[in-house]
């Protein structure tokens, strides 16, 4: 690729660690997708990547549905992390750790935490009495309600109190304001940011409860017995236990730490921009360079739940139209900082659209065109035309440029359509030049010859730049126009693909889907 580092760079990215939850819908999947395009990127780019994910297994509600099941919190959520894995294995997640809060290393390394917060004079006991929202482990004041009800889920709260730790985020107050205000970047789109400014920041911060008395089920605080640390204390630190910080299980901090981003949902901002940069502050250690908190995928304008009925299954859409499809669906189908509506309707349109129309079809008349004119095997007697040839040729490099672009505000369907939008210009030239045409004199042989090499190379392109999004079609893309080394397989340089290259069609990728009305 190109702007290659000249040295070997780290790249570490997290999406949030997930509540074990038995209910996974297409939603569940969306930012860890995003983010296994975006380490799949930067590796590709000759970064050296640390992507993170886990699963969030202590807390009040793991403990009542635990007690339903009649099973131990821990057996219930062994369960569910088994599918956890197991989903994101089927999508293709190359994680390089999967951590679990129940990890004895993480919890040991997070009761040194808490005891750092307490030495360093950020916690304090007191009473906690107020709101909580069970499903979300959230705590509010009556102010911060929306019509009595959790304003991020919008269910019903109940009234908290008991003995508790809090932690000092008022003391914070001003220098989270100035953050967002010297550093416009940290918190990204500019809608999160304004909201936490908005909302939270500039009306006044409350300090924090972050102890529990009432429940067992979680890490209990080392130096006071009956308490148990909070579950976002508890899960915001996986970022850096994760990494080795206070134990000697894991490793990387030194290497991978501050991380370069934190994929999260919009609905656990206010966590990852508030109380993290306070924990980190209090710790000494350096800030995130970026938190992005991406939108929601909803149905019919509601956010997915399966047991709403309303939650796309990834398996069956998986198994019915393929991986990749779904991979390069949820990144192409909305701007990855907005909420989008997902339905298969919009699903199937995208596939038939890009992939089908634009891709395959770029694909199997290529390559089919290529084995009936030359035996698989092009000329390397090439015959240009300047004012058919170079119009495409010179707009590669700048759909590297502007892929290159969009894919480090991570912008994932900007970077695809520039992809398309090249596809598109490739699929024009084929009409332009008419190389059914040219084929029927055999003194067009070195012309043809050069046309059929600049669409190889347009595909080869395609399939650079969708590697991350796509791996599994890119490799079979390669292998069909005969891309077969690494450097044909990874450079966006245009001329790399050897000018005889043997192409071997295969199946069609992506068949045209037939809808009813």
């Amino acid at each position: 690729m190109p702007n290659t580092p000249e040295k070997k760079e780290t790249f570490y990215i997290s999406t949030p660690i997930y509540y074990p939850s038995a209910s996974l819908h297409i939603g569940n999947t969306y930012c860890t997708v995003a983010a296994d395009v975006m380490a799949r990127y930067k590796r590709q780019r000759g970064y050296d990547v640390f992507f993170l994910t886990g699963t969030d297994e202590h807390g009040q509600k793991i403990e009542d549905i635990a007690k339903k099941e009649d099973v131990t919190p821990l057996e219930f959520v062994d369960g569910i992390v088994a599918g956890i894995r197991d989903l994101w294995s089927l999508m293709n997640i190359s994680y390089d750790r999967f951590i679990r809060t129940t990890d004895p290393a993480h919890m040991r390394s997070v009761q040194k935490i808490f005891r750092d917060l307490y030495d360093n004079g950020d916690l304090y006991k007191g009473v906690y009495k107020g709101k909580y929202c069970k499903p979300c482990e959230s705590f509010w004041t009556e102010t911060q309600l929306a019509d009595g009800k959790c304003p991020d889920c919008g269910r019903e709260v109940s009234d908290a109190e008991e003995e508790a730790y809090f932690l000092r985020l008022s003391k914070y107050q001003e220098r989270l304001i100035e953050l967002y205000e010297s550093v416009p970047d940290f918190l990204q789109p500019e809608s999160r940011k304004n909201e936490m400014l908005n909302n939270f920041l500039r009306p006044g911060l409350e300090d924090l409860c972050v102890s529990r008395t009432s429940f067992t089920w979680g890490i209990p605080v080392d130096f006071d017995e009956g308490h148990v640390v909070y579950v976002w204390i508890d899960a915001l630190s996986n970022y850096i236990t994760a990494l080795g910080y206070n134990n000697n299980i894991y490793d990387g901090f030194e290497k991978y730490w501050p991380a370069n981003v934190h994929f999260v949902g919009k609905e656990i901002v206010r966590f990852h921009a508030i109380i993290w940069p306070v924990m980190l502050w209090s710790l000494g250690l350096p800030l995130p360079e970026k938190i992005f908190g991406h939108g929601w995928l909803t149905f019919e304008g509601k956010k997915m739940s399966k047991s709403s009925g309303n939650g796309a299954d990834p398996y069956a859409l998986a198994e019915k139209y393929g991986v990749d499809v779904l991979r390069y669906v949820l990144l192409r189908a909305f701007p990855f900082g907005n909420d989008g509506d997902w339905s298969e309707k919009l699903l199937v349109s995208v596939i038939n659209s890009d992939l089908a129309n634009k891709l395959g079809n770029l694909l199997s008349r290529t390559v089919s065109m290529t084995e009936k004119y030359f035996n698989s095997r092009l000329l390397d007697d090439f015959t240009s035309d300047p004012s058919l040839d170079e119009p495409l040729i010179s707009a590669y490099a700048e759909t590297v440029r502007e892929f290159d672009a969009a894919m480090e505000r991570f912008d994932f369907q900007g970077a695809l359509e520039a992809v398309i939008a090249q596809l598109s210009r490739a699929n024009k030239y084929i009409d332009d030049t008419a190389p059914w045409i040219l084929a029927k004199e055999p003194s067009n042989r070195p012309r043809l010859s050069s046309v059929l090499y600049n669409l190889l190379e347009n595909l080869r392109l395609a399939a650079v730049l969708l590697t991350p999004f796509m791996p599994t079609a890119a490799k079979e893309i390669f292998a069909q126009i005969g891309a077969d080394s690494e450097e044909s397989q990874t450079s966006a340089v245009f001329g790399t693909l050897p000018a005889k290259a043997n192409v071997r069609r295969g199946e069609n990728l992506f068949p045209r889907i037939q809808t009813e009305e």
